[in-house]
């Protein structure tokens, strides 16, 4: 098949963007209007950038690598380093933080209100049953995600995103609580979107093929078409929920953590009603990315076994997996993912940012040794905030909004162009 249909390229869009937004997506930005105040929206900005930014040109440069999987993006580490990499980046995104996170926040995010005797216990076991038979035929999750679940999911965030706009809640502050730059960069993190861009590849790329579309270069302009549209819903959706944040950002909603503000928002502008319409929010954003992400994963462990572990038997263990891990709660699962992702997260971009450059680099040593710097300093200024007393980082450039890792990155780069690049 030569021409692509529309049908397909919004279906394609619409489950690139319902995967995304998940429970990151919409606990964040609400937190970070309210914290920054009248600089909402260049902390949403930077958010957007880190997220969206990344999460496109990591998807344009695994287009470009011409591995569309997890390892398109890593793969001039060398063989096997793209492979360990890619594995270490699904493991931690997918089973161990990004779909447990998932249960853990629609639970408390609306269910738990409606149902105070409810068991989390159960709650998530449901929900992860759902999950698993949804997903264990991966060509039906485009047309499950893509056809039926996000027209609700959208439908129900502009229902809200408009109640807000046309009836703040209140005056925004004039000032801002905190550095505005550094915030938005680290909510930005804390979505995880740009190291699924494998993942979500690999989710959608079975059910592109059966529809037809089997050579490379027409599967690339399907996934660029439908990046495009996803990265303008998100652009809006961000854009709105900071927004919902900086109007309670004048006091009153102090005490409140990610989760419980967007639940006080709702039930501002919607009374007793906004409980449930939050609930199917919730619902339906963390179902289609835990869909999504599961699916991506099991694909993506299959390939890189060479089919040993197999991708139906993947998809209940990480189900199970998942499950347990949930219980724990959304408050800790994002107290563990914070260090993990800034560890992760600088390499990612780095890699990324070269990979889309691809051409004009040369020699594989200069992302090989960009990489290898950006993780020395970013790892540095995790264990710095973890009380280790590794003080140098805070003399680097950029330390100031937990960048500091981008000049060394450039320097190693630098080093490794003088490398003699060899295959590995």
């Amino acid at each position: 098949m030569n021409k692509i249909k529309g049908k397909d390229i919004l279906a394609v869009g619409l489950t690139m963007f319902a995967i995304f937004f998940g429970a990151g997506n919409l606990i964040f930005p609400p937190y970070l209007g309210k914290i920054t105040g009248n600089e909402w929206f260049l902390g949403f900005f930077f958010f957007f950038i880190v997220d969206v930014g990344v999460s496109m040109l990591a998807i344009f440069a695994t287009i470009k690598s011409q591995d569309l999987s997890m390892t398109g993006v890593p793969s001039r580490l060398g063989k096997k380093a793209a492979t360990v990499v890619a594995i270490i980046i699904a493991t931690c995104l997918a089973p161990c933080l990004a779909v447990p996170r998932t249960a853990a926040t629609t639970f408390e995010m609306g269910w738990a209100q409606m149902f105070p005797n409810l068991s989390i216990w159960v709650f998530s076991f449901v929900f992860f049953a759902v999950v698993c038979f949804l997903t264990i035929r991966p060509s039906k999750v485009v047309d499950i995600v893509g056809n039926y679940l996000t027209p609700i999911l959208v439908l129900c965030i502009l229902v809200l995103l408009v109640l807000g706009i046309v009836d703040p809640i209140g005056p925004i502050a004039l000032t801002s609580q905190v550095e505005t730059i550094k915030e938005g960069i680290i909510n930005g993190y804390q979505t995880m979107d740009p190291l699924g861009i494998g993942l979500v590849i690999v989710a959608i790329m079975g059910a592109i093929t059966e529809k037809g579309y089997t050579t490379q270069e027409i599967q690339s302009r399907l996934l660029t078409k439908a990046a495009i549209i996803a990265g303008v819903l998100l652009f809006i959706v961000y854009g709105g929920l900071s927004y919902l944040g900086a109007t309670v950002s004048n006091g009153g909603f102090e005490d409140y953590n990610q989760a419980a503000l967007v639940v006080a928002l709702t039930q501002e502008l919607m009374g007793t009603w906004g409980v449930v319409m939050l609930a199917v929010i919730v619902l339906f954003a963390c179902l289609t990315t835990a869909i999504g992400l599961t699916s991506g994963f099991a694909g993506t462990l299959e390939k890189l076994t060479d089919g040993k572990c197999k991708y139906k038997v993947t998809v209940i263990v990480m189900s199970i997996f998942s499950f347990v891990v949930s219980n724990a709660g959304i408050s800790k699962i994002i107290s563990v993912a914070a260090p993990i992702l800034s560890v992760i997260f600088p390499c990612f971009i780095t890699m990324t940012v070269l990979m889309f450059f691809g051409k004009y680099v040369k020699n594989d040593n200069v992302i090989r040794c960009a990489t290898v710097f950006a993780f020395v300093i970013s790892l540095s200024e995790v264990l710095t905030s973890l009380g280790i007393p590794l003080t140098y980082t805070k003399m680097l450039p950029l330390s100031q909004y937990q960048c500091a890792w981008i000049v060394p990155a450039i320097v190693g780069g630098i080093v490794g162009h003088f490398i003699p690049s060899k295959k590995v």
